[in-house]
């Protein structure tokens, strides 16, 4: 019995070793698993992924310029409606039509509006400048319009649809340019007019009844010479005002006593992606996106930031940069606010 049991140690040995050996290859294959199983949790939970190209952000959007002029550029890229007027402000309307304050050119001798049906591109309204360009237009709640009328007479005007004026007031600004004497006029919520003034070097909130000037807010902090001309105003909802500078490749965001509380610029971004930041618009998500007006080519149109100036979209398409535009979807979904622009 004694050599039998001798015998049978070594056995027992060998086999209980290769057991082992088998276990914990079967453990460290399962360790392996449950590592690959947590981190495919961990990508997946994340707000970064996204079954849409794992989160990369898309934006269709209205494109409006001089040499660009009208044009919807899918979230692909590719160019799903457009008109040859040149404009540099517009809206795609509720009803799916495009509204355009339309640049002086053979049909608007003096500048205009135009609401276009995009299915025929036929026009269903116009109105006709009365002095040398009309700048900005904006549909109004009661279904009028607001335009802004530039010449020697500069004015903010109200008109219906049958091109009837129903309200003027003057608009203190320079009458040297024509051109340079506003943008992005808007009304407030509050009834008031807001109007950036480039060569004023001013955003100025109007009293509409009195024409009276209630509040100016200034964008020559940095001194004249960085043209920090003032072309979009716009008033947000904790009551700040978000403005585009257009030469001085710069936004700001001043509160109500006119004090910078936020801006970007190149040397935030860490490169030249702005280049006459005219146009702009804040997403609903608190990104703000930018035009570069002077662009051309293959170089930067429209620049996304984040509130800390991370860089998250760009578009390069087209030759022409953008006076202004609209961002209407992102990602297939439309904006429910797109208005801030």
């Amino acid at each position: 019995m004694k050599p039998f049991i001798c015998g049978l140690i070594p056995y027992v040995r060998a086999n209980h070793e290769d057991s082992m050996l088998v276990l914990r290859s079967l453990l460290g294959q399962a360790m392996r698993m449950i590592r690959q199983t947590l981190l495919l949790l961990v990508l997946f939970a994340s707000p970064l992924y996204s079954d849409d190209r794992k989160g990369e952000i898309r934006h269709s959007f209205l494109g409006l310029g001089k040499g660009a002029r009208s044009s919807i550029i899918a979230e692909d890229g590719t160019v799903s409606w457009k008109i040859d007027l040149p404009a540099s402000d517009g809206w795609v309307l509720p009803n799916g039509n495009v509204l355009l304050a339309v640049y002086p050119c053979q049909k608007y001798p003096r500048g205009g509006v135009a609401e276009i049906e995009r299915a025929s591109n036929s026009t269903v309204f116009s109105y006709q400048g009365q002095q040398k360009e009309i700048s900005t237009v904006q549909l109004l709640p009661d279904g009028n319009f607001l335009v802004a009328e530039l010449g020697p007479e500069p004015r903010a005007r109200t008109i219906n649809r049958k091109g009837e004026i129903l309200h003027d007031m003057p608009l203190s600004c320079q009458k040297g340019n024509a051109h340079m004497q506003t943008r992005m006029l808007r009304r407030l919520p509050n009834g008031n007019y807001i109007a950036p003034h480039l060569l004023d070097f001013a955003v100025k909130e109007y009293n509409r009844e009195t024409g009276a000037v209630l509040k100016t807010f200034p964008t020559d902090d940095r001194g004249r010479e960085k043209r920090d001309w003032p072309f979009t105003a716009i008033r947000l909802a904790d009551g700040n005002t978000l403005i585009g500078c257009t030469n001085g490749n710069r936004v700001i965001e001043v509160d109500g006593q006119g004090e910078i509380v936020w801006k970007v610029d190149n040397e935030d971004l860490g490169k030249e992606l702005l280049d006459d930041a005219c146009g702009v618009q804040r997403l609903p998500n608190g990104n703000t996106v930018i035009t570069s007006y002077h662009a051309s080519g293959n170089r930067v149109k429209l620049t996304e930031v984040t509130r800390e100036k991370k860089v998250v979209w760009t578009y390069s398409g087209g030759k022409h940069g953008f006076h202004h535009f609209q961002v209407l979807t992102t990602n297939g979904k439309p904006l429910k606010d797109n208005t801030m622009k």
